[in-house]
């Protein structure tokens, strides 16, 4: 009878841990943007999702700019393709990084320059996970990655 209470035991600890997983929340971190020229009408944000269940992203928007999209660029033959996507999925406990070369944030229509040092408030809104402001810090106009803030 011993091994059956501990197997019992053992059987409800992992149910628990998988529940405690799954009320995780959705993280956004790295929240990035390169510096534009003065006269830039578009800049571009990128950063990383973690969810602990499957969800979607569904839009994005900032005060910045008139509108925000998700992007995606990919080779079509020897030229490089930008085109909109109308959600982006987002797997359960697989960080999705959006980042130049790839999926990114449009910002188009800039009501003014994105300036290396400040930062800017950007919405993502979840098919599950609802709204989430994050802040974008705006690096140097040619950065390949977010400053390390850590």
């Amino acid at each position: 009878m011993v091994g059956g209470k501990f197997l019992a035991v053992a059987a409800s600890l992992i149910i628990a841990s998988a529940a405690l997983a799954q009320t995780g929340q959705l993280e956004v971190s790295d929240a990035w943007a390169r510096a534009t020229p003065a006269k830039a009408e578009n800049g571009v944000a990128y950063l990383t999702i973690r969810a602990p269940t499957p969800d979607r992203l569904l839009s994005v928007s900032s005060p910045v700019a008139k509108k925000a999209e998700l992007h995606t660029m990919e080779m079509a033959g020897m030229v490089m393709k930008m085109r909109p996507l109308a959600g982006l999925d987002i797997p359960a406990g697989q960080p999705v990084t959006l980042k130049p070369g790839g999926e990114h944030i449009m910002l188009i229509g800039l009501s003014g320059p994105l300036r290396e040092g400040q930062s800017f408030p950007l919405t993502l809104t979840f098919e599950k996970a609802g709204s989430r402001e994050v802040t974008v810090a705006v690096g140097k106009p040619g950065a390949t990655g977010p400053a390390l803030q850590r």
